[in-house]
């Protein structure tokens, strides 16, 4: 089975689009997904819809009211804060995954000062210089495949 201990978890996403590919990557890989409120756009958004298809009922999906309350949660189930962000250093290649949660910041302004603060560990995808970021829905697969690739077996 594919049900893994892994957690994905997108800090007040902006774009809906992404945010439903990213749940159907989720849905599809058997990965928790944890929206930090307030989201940009509503539920009932027709490209966020459209984007997780017939997927989002498939999606174990937990809400949080707010930083806050995501940071209790989190603390509480003794897991690893992962933050993705152009301004580390450290390689996702690199880290070895384990009670991770995997977060991703907003496309249009990543994660505030207390959010990059509160993380575990900072990773970063290498990329060419002079470019400034993956489309976060691109990230966050290449992540999460990367983080199953590891800890596949260990359950």
């Amino acid at each position: 089975s594919l049900q893994s201990p892994m957690h994905l978890a997108l800090y007040q996403p902006d774009i809906a689009q992404n945010t439903g590919t990213i749940l159907r990557l989720c849905a599809c890989l058997g990965v928790t997904a944890h929206i930090t409120e307030p989201a940009g756009f509503p539920v009932s958004d027709r490209a966020f819809r459209r984007a997780g298809m017939d997927y989002l009922d498939q999606v174990t999906l937990r809400r949080h009211a707010s930083w806050a309350a995501f940071e209790d949660w989190r603390r509480a189930e003794r897991l690893r804060l992962a933050l993705f962000t152009t301004r580390a250093t450290n390689s996702y290649l690199d880290h070895r995954y384990g009670d991770d949660v995997l977060l991703f910041g907003r496309e249009s302004s990543g994660v505030p000062d207390e959010v990059h603060a509160a993380a575990d560990v900072r990773l970063t995808i290498p990329m060419k210089s002079g470019l400034r970021s993956l489309n976060v829905a691109m990230a966050a697969a290449m992540a999460v495949g990367e983080a199953l690739r590891q800890t596949r077996g260990q359950q």
